[in-house]
């Protein structure tokens, strides 16, 4: 169930090439890039997104967090205990 490929050329270090030709078997040499490929495109999508969303979360529209979360958690689980049956 794999997706189709395509040939990409591109430089790398001759070093960097050198040490994963030492270490990984060539059949496996190209799933390896893939998968640091994807875990380096998800860490940059991540941190755009953290980026791009800072300062979204404002404290005038939350003040039931004023006290600290703690605070909140603790007030929310007292409420339900005192509905329980």
């Amino acid at each position: 169930m794999g997706s189709a490929t395509k040939q990409a050329n591109f430089l790398l270090p001759e070093d960097l090439i050198e040490e994963m030709r030492r270490i990984v078997p060539k059949r496996e040499q190209s799933k390896v890039v893939t998968e640091a490929l994807k875990k380096e495109l998800k860490r940059i999508k991540l941190k755009e997104v953290l980026q791009t969303s800072f300062g979204a979360w404002k404290d005038r529209e939350h003040p039931e967090l004023k006290a600290g979360a703690k605070a909140f958690i603790r007030k929310l689980r007292h409420s339900t205990r005192l509905s329980r049956p």
